[in-house]
Parts: C-alpha cells; sequence; structure tokens
C-alpha cells in the first residue's frame, strides 16, 4: 500500500495526474474524524490485474471547508461523496445530503462531535 499525502486545494490535479481509467480503480472515498474537529479523507484505489497494490491519497482538513468533488474525473464518485456528507457532514460540491440517512436520523454519526 502507498499512501500519498494531497490538500483539497490540489486533490484535483494531484489526482487528475495520477488516474488512469483503464490501470486504477477507485473504490471509494473515506473518512476518520480525528477528534478536536479535524478529518482525514482518504481517496483509495486499487490497480487493475495486480493482487494488494492500493494507493490511497490523503488530506487532513476540518469540517468547515468544502470538500473538491472527484465526478469530474471519476463519475462514480459520487457515491462515496454523498456518503461522507450524511456520515461526517462534511461539506462536498455538488454533493446532497439523504442518500444513507432519513431527516429524522442521528446527524452525522460518525462524527465525534455529533
Amino acid at each position: 500500500m502507498t499512501k500519498l499525502e494531497t490538500t483539497l486545494a490540489t486533490l484535483l490535479a494531484d489526482i487528475g495526474t495520477f488516474y488512469e481509467p483503464k490501470k486504477w480503480h477507485f473504490l471509494t472515498v473515506n473518512g476518520i474524524d480525528l477528534g478536536e474537529g479535524k478529518i482525514e479523507l482518504q481517496w483509495i484505489f486499487s490497480k487493475y490485474g495486480v493482487k494488494d497494490e492500493i494507493v490511497i491519497y490523503y488530506a487532513l482538513s476540518d469540517y468547515e471547508t468544502p470538500v473538491p468533488s472527484l465526478v469530474s474525473l471519476i463519475p462514480s464518485a459520487f457515491m462515496g461523496e454523498r456518503e461522507i456528507v450524511d456520515m461526517f457532514g462534511l461539506k462536498v460540491d455538488g454533493a446532497e445530503r439523504g442518500l444513507y440517512l432519513d431527516e429524522d436520523s442521528l446527524q452525522h454519526p460518525l462524527r465525534s462531535e455529533s
């Protein structure tokens, strides 16, 4: 596994340079609550035809900074983006809340400061 640091400001450029759709499978975007209003976001890729070759781009952020969407590069990213909106209460460009959680559900349940 290779873990590469990026920033929200350079995310689209970094992944745009890296991502080749016939070479890499986008698995998901993941969030890890770090406490104190901080989160680590991870964009996870696996290489086609190669066992256990995983690349993770990660960025550290807070909950107030909008996260750029990867949908322009990877259309299927909308599912993971909407999941982190629901589960963490993040603002992701163009991603609506309500994919997994109903209005009366506990809001952003994976956030330590819910």
